[in-house]
């Protein structure tokens, strides 16, 4: 991976632990993703006449990874509401670089080297450690543990599916600008017809916020289709997935939270297998 790819998956991490935290805060997930994918769509709808068609090769991709996304929306709001975010963010961020490592093998035939997998390892270990670490595991209520490990295999399956579809598109952008057209579709069919009233009273109370955790958003998931177009689906999941610790680290300079013996050892890890993914892969 060159510095300018890793340089760019990074940022989408910090972007990425952004949009989670402003989607936890906000006490309405539901509402929250709902509504930065709707303005996502809103900004993206123009630019489809700027870019040709996504090659017909990708279309199977790009709606599986719709209706994957649909179903992680839906899996992420009940993980935020059954648990705290320091306790299912790592757990559901931590396990999907592993998944996505194996999907990218079994279905792209993609194959990493051994100082690669020992690097996304580390990452991962960093990640899940600020769940485990000081028996923190054994307090996380039933329902979150659970939620937590159906979001991960969600992620790893739209991460898998994205990445072989973006390859296959002809044009990256166009894949990027038609899945965020799609992606709110369903989500917002549901809602419409589940609630209506409180998602538009939602909208109508946030907008700054909903404007900053769209573009948030858009620009987190972007920048990581962009790198899987050009780079390892399991080396861009495993820098994507360091959002954890840049979550710590905005709860301890935002909201004052303590970052804790567990977080800097977390840290650590995540550190190096960072390295090791960049010297070795």
């Amino acid at each position: 991976m060159t510095p300018l790819v890793i340089g760019m998956v990074l940022l989408a991490a910090v972007l990425h632990a952004s949009w989670n935290a402003m989607a936890k805060s906000g006490g309405a997930p539901q509402f929250s993703i709902a509504s930065y994918r709707l303005v996502n769509a809103i900004w993206c709808l123009p630019l489809l006449f700027f870019v040709p068609l996504p090659l017909a090769a990708s279309w199977p991709m790009l709606l599986a990874s719709t209706l994957i996304h649909t179903v992680y929306y839906y899996t992420l709001s009940r993980s935020y509401r059954s648990g705290d975010l320091s306790q299912v963010y790592p757990l559901f961020r931590g396990l999907a670089p592993v998944l996505v490592v194996v999907g990218a093998a079994l279905f792209a035939r993609e194959y990493l080297s051994s100082g690669a997998m020992l690097g996304i390892g580390l990452v991962s270990a960093g990640l899940i450690s600020i769940t485990v670490a000081g028996g923190r595991f054994g307090k996380i209520p039933g329902p979150a543990l659970r939620w937590g490990l159906a979001t991960s295999v969600l992620i790893a399956a739209y991460t898998v599916a994205d990445g072989i579809g973006v390859r296959a598109a002809g044009n990256p952008f166009s894949y990027i600008l038609w899945l965020f057209v799609l992606e709110p579709i369903p989500i917002g069919l549901w809602l419409l017809a589940r609630d209506r009233t409180g998602w538009f009273v939602y909208m109508r109370a946030k907008p700054g916020k909903i404007t900053a955790g769209a573009l948030a958003a858009a620009l987190a998931y972007a920048m990581v289709i962009y790198a899987m177009s050009v780079a390892p689906m399991g080396l861009v999941s495993s820098l994507r997935e360091t959002s954890v610790i840049f979550a710590a680290l905005i709860g301890t300079l935002m909201f004052r939270e303590p970052f804790g013996r567990q977080r800097i050892v977390a840290a650590i890890l995540v550190c190096l297998g960072v390295v090791l993914i960049k010297i070795l892969s």
